[in-house]
């Protein structure tokens, strides 16, 4: 049956049979329910004359936003494609670049989200779709060049809202009535207990020591299959496990590992000994492109590795490494850079016993992440800079995502200890409107500022973020001083249950697959 006609039959089906699916505790059964009602109404409500005469389908409504949006998304990045970027200067082609490959990877998420019973996955999806939306207009933004957005299709502005009503209404689809995912959520797993994307033959890698068995050896003495990293992702590929053997040195290189490179893992000889870095920056590129290293594909794993962006903090936005891979996990690396090092950007990830270096939001994005058991080491900044460790970027408040720092340690790097009274350190400031950002049972040196938390802009979301803190100790951890934001929190074990590796990553059914420890609850 044609596409479209099974969507009349269920936009019919819904208003005749309004399910019962709920949020906040009242049941959606029509657009009046979702936050922008008017656009619902414009592109679902408009249609039921059309189908008013049907009865019957497999569809609920649910079904019906997501495959809207998703005919949305398609036209969007059809409209998008046709601009002709000729009459561009070159920052704004840069930026255009960026919107062009960010539709494109929202169109993927979307139709992953309509062949999916699991409203986990569709809310990960759901919130990397916005994050999308955000990127691209940072891109214009980020060079001052907002006069440009002008340019963009008319219908970006109700394309954001119907991603946004998707992901109340799948939100409520939930039955915990959540945005937090159960422990041990509904992962793909082989009988072995290991997800598909993982063969048991690999899951020990990241464990193991000295060589690792490869598939690729990248060597600069020539000694390996290739002299680059970029040239073995290249050569990687097949949906399989490639794992790749980056030998000691000193790779100066920019590394994009693409969307379709999917299953990769990175093993090099230990931080500080495989080094992958570069001086990308904000004044030559967009934040998003300027990343040493930038993921997409999928269930993509590192180990003993250090990224690091050169470009100083006189360059301001300089990523060291970017992530939107889903289901990535980074084991004994190193991030350094100073402002923007580790650009957490979208989707699932899990940090453990690694280093991360920078000085204003070094640790941002809009990821589901959740670093354990890592060091994080504030650099001195420039003269007058107020050093801020985190800035989550999450712009709904139905989105699952958020920055969880557990059982980790944060302190002054060696550049910053002889002069630590010079300047202010505060565990993060409020990118998006819904930030939310959990440091729970981690170590915070006289470094932080009693006050803890920094302001944006003004008065900008400090009553809608979400920012909290459980049971942390040192010299900065009191929280007697602390903002008086309304979205700040001290929380107690109940609360911080919810933003563990096993109920915020649902980690404890894919992450032992990597052979990486864990903790999976407080």
């Amino acid at each position: 049956m044609d596409k479209l006609v099974l969507l009349a039959i269920s936009l019919a089906h819904f208003f005749i049979f309004p399910p019962a699916y709920f949020v906040n505790g009242a049941p959606i059964t029509s657009c009046t329910q979702t936050p922008y009602p008017d656009v619902c109404d414009h592109y679902i409500g408009n249609s039921v004359s059309v189908a008013a005469q049907l009865d019957q389908t497999q569809f609920s409504f649910r079904d019906v936003a997501l495959q809207v949006t998703l005919n949305q998304a398609v036209q969007v990045h059809r409209l998008i494609s046709s601009i002709d970027p000729s009459s561009f200067h070159e920052r704004a082609k840069l930026a255009w670049d960026d919107c062009l490959e960010l539709y494109e990877d929202t169109v993927q998420h979307l139709n992953q989200s309509t062949s999916t019973n699991d409203p986990i996955d569709s809310q990960t999806w759901l919130s990397a779709a916005i994050a999308n939306q955000q990127t691209c207009q940072n891109g214009f933004i980020d060079f001052k060049l907002a006069s440009h957005l002008q340019i963009l299709p008319p219908t970006l502005g109700n394309f954001t809202k119907l991603i946004s009503n998707s992901l109340a209404i799948n939100k409520a689809t939930t039955s915990s009535h959540s945005s937090f995912p159960k422990q041990d959520g509904n992962r793909r797993l082989l009988s072995d207990g290991f997800p598909a994307w993982l063969s048991a033959a690999n899951r020990k890698l990241l464990q193991s020591s000295g060589a690792p068995k490869a598939d690729i050896v990248v060597a600069q003495d020539g000694s390996g299959n290739f002299k680059t990293i970029t040239e073995a992702v290249a050569a990687a590929g097949g949906g399989k496990r490639s794992v790749i053997y980056v030998k000691s040195g000193v790779y100066k290189e920019s590394v994009d590992i693409k969307k379709s490179a999917k299953n990769i893992m990175l093993i090099g000889d230990g931080i500080d000994a495989t080094i992958v870095t570069g001086s990308k920056n904000a004044q030559t590129t967009t934040t998003f492109r300027s990343a040493t290293v930038g993921v997409s594909g999928d269930g993509f794993v590192a180990r003993d590795i250090t990224f690091e962006n050169t470009a100083g903090p006189q360059k301001h936005q300089a990523v060291a490494f970017r992530s939107g891979s889903d289901f990535s996990v980074f084991y004994r690396c190193s991030f350094k850079g100073y402002q923007d090092t580790l650009y957490v950007y979208s989707q699932r990830q899990f940090y453990r016993e690694c280093d991360i270096y920078g000085t204003v939001d070094f640790i941002f994005g809009d990821a589901v992440a959740l670093l354990q058991s890592c060091n994080i080491y504030i650099r001195r900044p420039m003269s007058g800079q107020k050093n801020t460790v985190t800035a989550q970027g999450r712009t709904d408040p139905n989105e699952n995502t958020g920055i969880i720092i557990h059982n980790s340690r944060v302190t002054a790097a060696s550049d910053l200890k002889v002069v630590q009274g010079s300047f202010k350190s505060y565990l993060g400031r409020p990118w998006q409107k819904y930030s939310r950002t959990v440091f729970m049972k981690s170590t915070l040196d006289g470094l932080i500022d009693k006050e803890g938390w920094l302001p944006w802009s003004g008065s900008f979301a400090l009553s809608t973020l979400y920012y909290a803190e459980y049971m942390n100790t040192g010299a900065g951890a009191s929280t007697g001083g602390r903002v008086k934001w309304g979205g700040y929190h001290v929380i107690g074990a109940a609360e911080a249950g919810k933003f563990t590796v096993g109920n915020f990553l649902a980690g404890s059914s894919w992450i032992p697959s990597t052979g990486v420890p864990f903790d999976a609850g407080l």
